[in-house]
């Protein structure tokens, strides 16, 4: 289940990624690799435009046992804030 959130506090986000402007399957691609770097328990915050990412983004989440914290759709740009889990 998603929570629906406008932000998160700054000092919760350990990692920011900024794939606006890419196009499926980047904005997903370049997160995978984000995650992969963080240790469990860190958070990643993606921002992206392509509209894909509303669905990529928390599949990626659910595939890596990770947690989908929240999301922020915006007219032109969401914000996606994941907890890695224990096993991603």
């Amino acid at each position: 289940m998603t929570t629906q959130i406008t932000s998160l506090a700054p000092e919760r986000i350990d990692v920011v990624l900024d794939c606006s402007g890419l196009l499926c399957p980047l904005p997903v691609y370049r997160a995978s690799l984000a995650l992969n770097q963080l240790s469990p328990g860190e958070v990643l915050e993606v921002i992206a435009t392509d509209p894909g990412a509303l669905e990529d983004i928390p599949a990626l989440a659910r595939q890596t046992g990770s947690v989908l914290l929240g999301v922020e759709r915006g007219q032109d740009r969401h914000r996606f804030w994941i907890e890695k889990g224990s096993r991603s």
